[in-house]
């Protein structure tokens, strides 16, 4: 994945209102409250059915690395997903979203002006149509350019043209090395 999606899904973590299970057990019994069967959590992290039965035992604690990850990517996926949407409705609806970066920015201006990229720190809050076509552009398997694309032009008419009121001229912003970025709604 890239920054936009890893931001995303950290941004609906912490939209938890309870935390997952903790113990290889628990999270076992989730995956397969939710799945259904042994084999469909097998399917799903990557292992042998027998070793899905042997964490739902406690018989094996200590998966490799590699799948603890998995397990816990599964557990996280499922885990309150009436709250993550909840939350992404109201931003895409009423809240917008912040968006939170520092990176370089580059953009198409008139003759005469510079457009020379230049690293920035900024946080802007977009409105709920960006927070809206970033949502359905993630559900659409979007790729993180495309998801940067949609935050520079958001980034564009709300901090470089303020709504309309300057910098009228500006005719694309681009998006390039990012530092970080982080998200909120």
């Amino acid at each position: 994945m890239g920054e936009i999606h890893d931001a995303i899904e950290r941004a609906d973590r912490e939209a938890f209102t309870r935390q997952p299970p903790k113990t290889l057990q628990a999270r076992i019994n989730f995956l397969i409250k939710q799945l259904k069967t042994t084999k469909a959590v097998a399917q799903e992290i990557g292992v042998s059915q027998r070793s899905v039965e042997r964490y739902r035992k406690g018989e094996r604690k200590h998966p490799p690395k590699a799948i603890m990850d998995r397990i816990d990517a599964a557990v996280r996926q499922r885990w309150q997903p009436q709250v993550r949407k909840r939350r992404q409705k109201q931003a895409a609806t009423a809240t917008g979203i912040t968006v939170e970066t520092r990176a370089r920015f580059g953009y198409t201006a008139p003759v005469g002006t510079t457009d020379d990229g230049r690293f920035r720190r900024l946080t802007v809050h977009l409105p709920p149509t960006y927070a809206q076509r970033l949502f359905n552009a993630r559900n659409t398997g979007a790729s993180d350019q495309e998801m940067r694309q949609i935050i520079a032009e958001g980034f564009k008419e709300i901090y470089f043209q303020d709504g309309g009121n300057r910098a009228t001229g500006l005719s694309t912003v681009i998006l390039n090395d990012i530092d970080y970025l982080d998200l909120d709604y």
